[in-house]
């Protein structure tokens, strides 16, 4: 990351920052002293973290999945930083799409594909430039699910999986460029996500026909209670933004660090279990076993 010796104001950028964690790592910045940039989906969020941080974060209306909305955003963000570049850039936007892979409409995977993939490297490849100016750092916010996958949150696993896989090619083509790229692996947080994850799995069993109910109706409403109650117990969105900070700053910058108690034990599970005993334990998690 730059030297702690230079005096100049620190700069960052966030995606998702006008709601849940992405909102608190804004504020958590802004309140050390960064230059924060930020997007947002709606003209509400701009305007609630305008005045919750004293005008200190700048949000743009951006959705990453438009290619030319993020290469304007990035360009705007890139030409008021100037030559001095930006140090850091939190990849923090994501959807969850839960249900049965026989139920989900193919749309809607491809669709957090296109938020959780190739959003993400829409804005990283658009912040490059402005990067390697401050021989800054991609800090990409992922899910111990991308290690131990659950069933009916499959899409969630797999495109932050696919996610990591490109953060360690980015970590080493960058490396010459003086880039550090760490995955932050959270665990259940309540950031405003438990309520949208309700509902969006009281969408996806309303939206089953009477045969698929037949199928998976019990086995996904244990899944959805054992899933709704994890995220009802998980780390405070304030803590959680804190551990990503001192993520952010860590010198040397780690390569992969668990954010939250249960992704620490998730992560450990993964090197110390066999793949049969992960099997196991991944059903005894969601209440199937």
């Amino acid at each position: 990351m730059t030297s702690v010796t230079k005096q100049r104001q620190r700069s960052t950028a966030i995606t998702g920052a006008g709601g849940g964690l992405g909102r608190d790592i804004a504020l958590g910045l802004a309140a050390k002293g960064y230059r924060v940039f930020g997007t947002a989906m709606a003209g509400a969020e701009i305007a609630d973290l305008q005045q919750a941080s004293g005008g200190k974060v700048a949000l743009s209306i951006c959705d990453i999945t438009d290619e030319k909305s993020v290469q304007s955003w990035a360009r705007d963000v890139s030409d008021t930083l100037g030559e001095a570049g930006l140090d850091l850039l939190i990849s923090n936007a994501g959807i969850l799409t839960p249900g049965p892979l026989e139920v989900l409409p193919l749309a809607a995977v491809r669709r957090e594909f296109e938020v959780n993939v190739f959003g993400a490297m829409s804005v990283m490849n658009a912040f490059l430039p402005a990067l390697r100016k401050a021989r800054g750092r991609i800090v990409q916010i992922s899910t111990w699910t991308a290690s131990l996958p659950l069933p009916f949150n499959g899409p969630s696993g797999a495109s932050k999986a696919a996610m990591e896989v490109f953060a360690t090619v980015y970590r080493a083509e960058l490396k010459q460029f003086g880039i550090d790229v760490v995955v932050a692996s959270a665990g259940n947080m309540k950031t405003g996500g438990p309520p949208k994850t309700a509902a969006a799995l009281a969408r996806i069993a309303d939206r089953m026909t009477p045969e698929q109910r037949g199928l998976y109706g019990q086995t996904f409403d244990s899944f959805a209670a054992a899933l709704n109650g994890m995220q009802n117990s998980g780390l405070d969105s304030a803590s959680a933004a804190r551990r990503v900070i001192e993520l952010s700053e860590q010198v040397p910058a780690p390569i992969r660090a668990a954010v939250g108690q249960d992704a620490e034990e998730m992560l450990r599970i993964v090197r110390e279990k066999s793949d049969a005993e992960q099997d196991a334990f991944r059903l005894k998690v969601v209440g199937l076993s």
